[in-house]
């Protein structure tokens, strides 16, 4: 049986925002580097491919009832990254508050520094409250957002692949150490961007960084066709979530790639407890948690019904909404998703809120170990997704509880490696180098290995580099 991989999210207090209310768990842990370090290396010990951090760039009013997003992602993702050696990590940057060289030139950095093991999740950003930030007048809107994100990874791209293959001499004799002409600019003008080029560092290990994107709306969805490595999203049914991998498949063939070259990975929150009547009870403590007063008028707004029309525990059938998801919604994706599960049979925006992770919109797995494994195991052989990125309920616990609980298991059923399979993270996710690996490792004196070549420099110019 093919495996799946699979991604941590390192979101605390946990994917239950209001999980900090616990008496076990730490308010102030989202700033705590001991707490990330523990779990990556519970995480590494438990050959989990990478790590996963959200971001935005502002400050979101949520922060009256639970903590934010806290560390920068690159910052403390590099930092994990050091006290690991086989950990992927995955860390969000915005292309809307964001350029791409500087974005580049630092993903580059973190794949050298790491090795082969880093990864950007591309976003566009949703929060209006951004824009203040960077001196924008008004948050763009979500056509504008993408038609820039398309250029910004068009530009990105054309960096990375900026330094050809055989652009290093490193001729002692002569002093020669770089052909300056295989060194391109890429002097791109378009709508947004003005960039000449090229970025002042080699290819990493890995040729480019995994470029990981989520957004299930028509920009999105192009988005990823052309330039994704990984799409996270988002399923509360099986046929939903096939049909979303199915569709990327298809756009990334109408871009002239191998549907293969871009994986799925499906967001699912997990609280795990050592049988299932525990799991039920911390079940309970976290939905008595959430404000739900505020999260089920949120979710209401989202599916475009007017305020006030549904009450906590007023059912919603799927009569009951527009026929388009409003351009309001947060997030098309969770729009589809809570749409897709009031088409089964209605259910009340308590429900709805309970069952999307307190109003996160993924799906919740709550039960023993055996539990998760089965549910994960059905969904993989249904065809909905290439892997599964865990989202913990409650950090403080359901981490190390699927790491160490839930991970044997699918190991056991040889759904999961039990030993890292390769050494880059682009390699274990199954997806193709840009160039040739061996031609994008970085070089040091005769003979020395570094990643995946060695290299060998001659009293003459060029080198030689075999693949191990």
């Amino acid at each position: 049986m093919t495996g799946f991989h699979l991604t941590i999210s390192l979101m605390t207090p946990g994917h239950f925002r209001q999980a900090w209310r616990l008496p076990h768990v730490d308010p102030l842990a989202y700033l705590d580097i001991d707490h990330f370090q523990r779990l990556a290396r519970i995480a590494e010990d438990a050959t989990i491919d990478a790590v996963f951090l959200g971001d935005g760039p502002a400050l979101r009013g949520e922060i009256a009832e639970a903590p934010g997003t806290g560390l920068d992602p690159a910052v403390l993702l590099g930092t994990l990254a050091a006290v690991t050696e086989n950990l992927g990590i995955v860390a969000t940057a915005s292309t809307t508050y964001n350029s791409p060289y500087n974005l580049a030139r630092r993903f580059q950095a973190l794949d050298h520094v790491t090795k082969g093991r880093a990864a950007v999740n591309i976003v566009t950003t949703g929060t209006p409250a951004a824009a203040a930030n960077f001196g924008l007048p008004a948050h763009p809107d979500k056509e504008s957002r993408y038609r820039r994100a398309s250029e910004f990874l068009e530009v990105a791209t054309r960096l990375w692949d900026s330094w050809q293959p055989d652009w290093l001499i490193a001729d002692k004799q002569s002093g020669r150490y770089a052909d300056a002409a295989k060194i391109e600019s890429i002097d791109h003008v378009g709508e947004f961007f003005s960039v000449a080029g090229p970025l002042p560092v080699a290819p990493g290990p890995q040729g480019r960084p995994v470029i990981v994107q989520a957004g299930g709306s028509e920009g999105g969805l192009r988005l990823a066709g052309q330039y994704a490595d990984v799409v996270f999203t988002v399923a509360q049914t099986q046929d939903k979530a096939t049909a979303f991998r199915d569709e990327i498949r298809r756009r990334a063939t109408a871009e002239g790639r191998h549907p293969d070259d871009v994986k799925v990975s499906l967001g699912v929150v997990v609280l795990v407890g050592a049988t299932a009547d525990e799991a039920a009870r911390r079940a309970d403590e976290l939905y008595a948690t959430l404000p739900i007063d505020r999260l089920t008028a949120e979710l209401v707004a989202n599916l475009g019904l007017p305020p006030g029309s549904f009450g906590p525990d007023d059912p919603i059938s799927i009569g009951d909404l527009p026929d388009a998801i409003p351009g309001t919604a947060f997030s098309t994706g969770f729009s589809v998703s809570t749409r897709a599960l009031i088409a089964q049979s209605p259910r009340t925006p308590r429900q709805l809120v309970q069952s999307g992770a307190g109003g996160s919109g993924h799906r919740l797995v709550v039960g023993s170990p055996e539990q998760i494994a089965d549910d994960l195991q059905s969904w993989y052989e249904a065809g909905t997704a290439d892997g599964f990125t865990i989202m913990p309920a409650d950090t403080s616990v359901d981490f190390e509880n699927f790491a160490t609980l839930v991970v044997p298991i699918l190991q056991e059923r040889g759904l999961f490696h039990r030993k890292y399979p390769a050494r880059t993270l682009r390699e274990r996710f199954g997806l193709p180098f840009p160039q040739s690996p061996a031609t994008h490792a970085p070089c040091s004196p005769a003979g020395t290995r570094i990643g995946r070549s060695t290299v060998t420099i001659g009293p003459s110019a060029g080198r030689s580099a075999s693949r191990r």
